[in-house]
C-alpha cells in the first residue's frame, strides 16, 4: 500500500461552457498521513468539519480529516459496505449480513445490533429525527428498524429487488432506494411500501442522494467502456420525472452527492467512479465544471462532504482523499491530503 501511495500524482481538468477542456497540469502535492486503513476504504461519512469515519475490508474507522487521532470501532467479521451517522452516534453495515450502532462517546464495542438480514447489508439510512433506521440488502429486503430497542417494526420484500443504496428525504417519512434491478424506488417508511418507482434506466443504479430541500434526487449508474456510468436527476415532488443525465465517467458510477452551497458558485453535485476520477457538474444544465484525476487510486468507492469547501473521496488502493473545489469562475478541484 506504501508503494502505491508513493506513486499517487494528480492533475485537475477545467471545463469552460462551451465545453472546451484546459488542462491545468500537475496540482501542489498532497500533505500524506500515516494511513488510516491496512485495505481498501469502501464507505466514508462526515460526522462533523473535522471528523469523518469510514469502513474498509478491515472494518470501521473514526479518523479525522486532519489525520491526527484515531479511533477504532472493532465487531464486525467481514468487510464493510456503507457508513452513515446521527446523532453522535455512527451505523455501519457490513457482508456479515448485521447492522451496528456505535456511540461516539462511549465504549468501543457497539452499542445495538440490528439482526435479521440473510445475506449482505448494502443500504444505511436513518431517519431525520434519529429514531429509525432504514437498511436493505442483496436479499431483496428493506426493513425498518427502532434504533434505541434494536426491534425490527417491518419488512418488505420485493422480487429482484438488490438493495444498493437507502438515502432519507430531508423532514419527510420517504427513503430513495436504488437497485440492481436497475430502478429506483421511493419507499413510505410509515408503512413500508412502494410510493413511487422511477422509470427503469439500463444499467444497475449503484447509489442515490437527496437534496437538502429533498425536492431533487440523484442516482448513479454501473457502465464499461464509456457506455452507461451516468448519473441522473430526478424530480421527488412534481412531475416526478428525469430532469437531467450527467455523462462523462467511462466506468461505474460508485457516489452521488448535492454540493452545499458554499462550496460552488452555483448549484452543482458531484460524482466519483471506478475509473479514478472525481467529477462536480452542473446541476441544471448538466455542464461538466471539474474533474480530477487520482492517478494510482484505483475504483473510488465513495464520496462525503466534510464541510463547505471540502470533499472526502474513499478509495481501494490509497485511503481517503480530501480534496477541495476552488471558488472561482473556472471551478477546479484539487487534492490536499491524503489519510
Amino acid at each position: 500500500m506504501g508503494k502505491l501511495q508513493s506513486k499517487i500524482s494528480s492533475h485537475t481538468t477545467k471545463y469552460r461552457a462551451t465545453g472546451s477542456m484546459e488542462e491545468t497540469g500537475p496540482a501542489r502535492a498532497p500533505r500524506r498521513h500515516d494511513p488510516v486503513h491496512t485495505d481498501g476504504v469502501t464507505a466514508v461519512a462526515a460526522l462533523t468539519p473535522d471528523l469523518c469515519v469510514s469502513g474498509g475490508r478491515d472494518k470501521v474507522r473514526y479518523p479525522p480529516a486532519t489525520g491526527h487521532r484515531l479511533r477504532r470501532f472493532l465487531g464486525h467479521q467481514r468487510e464493510v459496505t456503507k457508513v452513515t451517522s446521527a446523532s453522535n452516534r455512527v451505523f455501519s453495515a457490513s457482508r456479515d449480513k448485521t447492522v451496528m450502532m456505535w456511540e461516539l462517546q462511549g465504549a468501543p464495542g457497539p452499542s445495538q445490533r440490528f439482526l435479521g438480514h440473510d445475506l449482505v447489508v448494502t443500504g444505511l439510512a436513518v431517519s431525520p429525527d434519529a429514531s429509525w433506521l432504514c437498511t436493505g440488502s442483496r436479499d431483496n429486503t428493506v426493513c425498518k428498524w427502532d434504533i434505541e430497542t434494536g426491534e425490527c417494526l417491518g419488512r418488505a420484500a420485493i422480487s429482484r429487488n438488490l438493495v444498493t443504496h437507502l438515502c432519507w428525504v430531508p423532514e419527510e417519512p420517504y427513503v430513495v432506494q436504488t437497485s440492481e434491478d436497475k430502478t429506483v424506488r421511493v419507499w413510505d417508511s410509515r408503512e413500508l411500501r412502494v410510493a413511487h418507482t422511477f422509470p427503469a434506466k439500463g444499467h444497475i443504479q449503484t447509489s442515490c442522494d437527496v437534496s437538502q430541500d429533498g425536492r431533487l434526487c440523484l442516482s448513479t449508474s454501473s457502465g464499461c467502456a464509456g457506455e452507461g456510468g451516468e448519473a441522473t436527476l430526478w424530480d421527488l415532488r412534481q412531475t416526478r420525472d428525469l430532469v437531467q443525465e450527467y455523462r462523462g465517467h467511462f466506468q461505474t458510477t460508485t457516489s452521488c452527492l448535492f454540493l452545499p452551497r458554499g462550496l460552488a458558485l452555483a448549484p452543482s453535485v458531484a460524482t466519483s467512479s471506478y475509473d479514478s476520477t472525481v467529477k462536480v457538474w452542473e446541476r441544471d444544465t448538466g455542464a461538466c465544471l471539474a474533474t480530477l484525476c487520482l492517478e494510482g487510486a484505483g475504483p473510488l468507492a465513495s464520496l462525503a462532504a466534510c464541510d463547505s469547501s471540502a470533499l472526502l473521496c474513499a478509495s481501494f488502493n490509497s485511503g481517503i482523499h480530501v480534496l477541495r473545489l476552488r471558488e472561482r469562475a473556472d471551478a477546479a478541484l484539487e487534492e490536499v491530503a491524503v489519510l
